[in-house]
């Protein structure tokens, strides 16, 4: 069984992006497109964001913040989130595929 992977992660507290190497192979234009989305959102609503590959190979895309923090927009991710869903989902079904694809070895079928 396979365990997660991160992707990516933005921290509004460190003001830092960080991408996962592994993923080199991806597109340049699709490294700058997460970095803009992740960077973005943290500057919106604070904390941090973490896209992270589970077992299966879902993309998600978790929140977390440090204790304490006010500034913190607790209602705003999670509609940042959505919107993220639903302006990205051609990309974040994309980034899927291809970890499927790449890093848990199973095979296309047609139509996915």
């Amino acid at each position: 069984m396979s365990e997660k992977k991160v992707l990516c992660a933005s921290s509004a507290y460190e003001e830092k992006y960080y991408f996962n190497e592994e993923f080199s192979g991806l597109p340049e234009g699709i490294k700058e497109e997460l970095k803009l989305m992740c960077v973005l959102f943290t500057a919106d609503v604070g904390g941090i964001l973490t896209l992270e590959f589970d077992e299966e190979g879902k993309l998600m895309l978790l929140t977390e913040t440090d204790e304490g923090d006010l500034l913190y927009d607790e209602i705003g991710s999670v509609l940042k989130i959505k919107e993220i869903q639903r302006e990205k989902e051609e990309l974040l079904e994309a980034l899927e595929l291809y970890y499927r694809v790449f890093f848990l070895g199973q095979t296309v079928k047609d139509g996915e």
